[in-house]
This record gives C-alpha cells, sequence and structure tokens, in this order.
C-alpha cells in the first residue's frame, strides 16, 4: 500500500489535545484549528467527553486521531474500529501485541465500513512497545526479546497482517523504514524544539531530525500547549517539517 502521509507540511503535524475536560478540549480546537494536521484524542478526554470530542473535531471539518490502542479479542476490536470509521476518525490504533488475526479482522472491518458508508478508511495503526518500557521490563513481563527487537518484531507482524503504520519513538524510525520500507507509516511522539525542554520523555528528536529520520507524522503536546503563542509554535514546527522534506529532496 502506498505511504498515504501527505507531502503538505502542516499535515504531517498532530496536535496531542491532552485537556482533562470538554470547555478545555473545545478550546485548543478553536485555537489550533488550521495550524495542526490532526487532533490526537487518547483515553483521558475520550473517557471524559466521548465521542462528542470527535464530532467537534470533524464539524470544523478538522482531522481526528483516535488514540485509544484497542486490544481485545478480535471481534471487539473489529467492532470498535467499525465505531470508529462511523465516527469520522482518520487514523486509530491498535496494540500490535492483540495479534494477527485481531489486526487482520479489524483492518478489514474498517475497510468494509468504510466503503458501506462512503468515505475514506482511516489509517489504522499498531502500537508496538510502550516508551515507557525498557529491556528490564520487558524481561520482567516474560518477553525474551529486547525493547528494539520487539518493535521491530511487532511492527513486522502488524504490517502483513494488515496495519498501515505503527507509533514509534524517535530512536526506532531509521530501523523501521529500512527494514519494513518507506510506504510503511511512522508516527513519532517525543517530539521537543531545539531549546525546549525534554519534560518526562526519555528519547526525544526535534521536528527536523524526526522528519529527517523518515517520520511520517510527528505527535506534539506540551510544546505547543505551554507557550504563549501556541500558533506561532505551530508555524515554527511546520517549517522545521518544511525544511526538512526539502532538504530530503535534495538528496
Amino acid at each position: 500500500m502506498k505511504n498515504t502521509a501527505t507531502r503538505r507540511p502542516v499535515d504531517r503535524l498532530i496536535f496531542a489535545l491532552d485537556a482533562p475536560d470538554y470547555a478545555q478540549a473545545l478550546a485548543w480546537i478553536e485555537t489550533l484549528s488550521g495550524h495542526v494536521g490532526l487532533f490526537k484524542v487518547g483515553k483521558e478526554l475520550f473517557t471524559a467527553c466521548g465521542p462528542k470530542i470527535v464530532e467537534e473535531i470533524k464539524r470544523r471539518d478538522q482531522k481526528a486521531f483516535l488514540d485509544l490502542k484497542f486490544h481485545d479479542i478480535p471481534n471487539t476490536v473489529a467492532r470498535a474500529a467499525e465505531a470508529a470509521v462511523r465516527l469520522g476518525a482518520d487514523m486509530f490504533n491498535v496494540h500490535a501485541s492483540g495479534g494477527a488475526a485481531m489486526i487482520r479482522q479489524t483492518a478489514d472491518a474498517a475497510a468494509a465500513e468504510a466503503a458501506r458508508i462512503g468515505v475514506r478508511p482511516p489509517l489504522m495503526l499498531a502500537v508496538t512497545v510502550l516508551t515507557s518500557l525498557n529491556d528490564a521490563d520487558l524481561l520482567r513481563i516474560g518477553f525474551q526479546k529486547n525493547a528494539t527487537e520487539m518493535v521491530i518484531h511487532l511492527a513486522a507482524l502488524a504490517r502483513e497482517s494488515g496495519a498501515q503504520g505503527v507509533v514509534a519513538s524517535p530512536r526506532e524510525i531509521a530501523l523501521l523504514k529500512k527494514m519494513l520500507g518507506d510506504d510503511f507509516v511512522v508516527v513519532t511522539p517525543g517530539i521537543r524544539m531545539s531549546d525546549a525542554p525534554a519534560d518526562d520523555q526519555k528519547r526525544t528528536l526535534t521536528p527536523y531530525e524526526a522528519v529527517q529520520a523518515g517520520a511520517d507524522y510527528i505527535v506534539v503536546g506540551r510544546p505547543i500547549r505551554s507557550v504563549k503563542d501556541p500558533e506561532r509554535a505551530c508555524r515554527e514546527i511546520v517549517q522545521n517539517i518544511a525544511d526538512a522534506l526539502a532538504a530530503s529532496d535534495r538528496s
């Protein structure tokens, strides 16, 4: 499948809409609509607000990444994916560790539901190893591979089973592109500007570095939310992305 990441720099910027309630989330949507490519709705916000927050994003003709990391028996996740399609999600994710059958059934269900209602299927991503886990954590859980090996193993399984990409830390971008090809989409969190604190992120890259390494989309939260002028921050990040794309085109 052809890589669906757009070449328009702003469309590659995903804003982490990590707000505790509907009012704050709506304020961010109003402020940043048109300045980011997608709004990422995670577990905290979706639990607090439910589907209506995604509906508000779509009502403003903006794109939504439903970051709920589905992980259950295949039939349950497939039905959740169908609901995500009906909700209008442009991107959603599942845990790759749910297995090949879960991923395949979910991919097929999402495509079929999109065809049934006449919309473009959302981009389905797989989550491999959470960035909060290290080699020791994986060993304690019972995995024999280290974190990098597990990421590649699960990403390959996800690709073979119908996922179109993965969520991956900056450390893994280049390796994933080398092993699985440029058509496999990589969405990368842990993005910081060069003069910004890392906060609790242990492995970070600037937007320029991430796109140069091969990231198709970057997820940014606090570097936008915590500054006095969020719109300016978005413009700076988008310019970083544009510069990286231009440099890649020249190489």
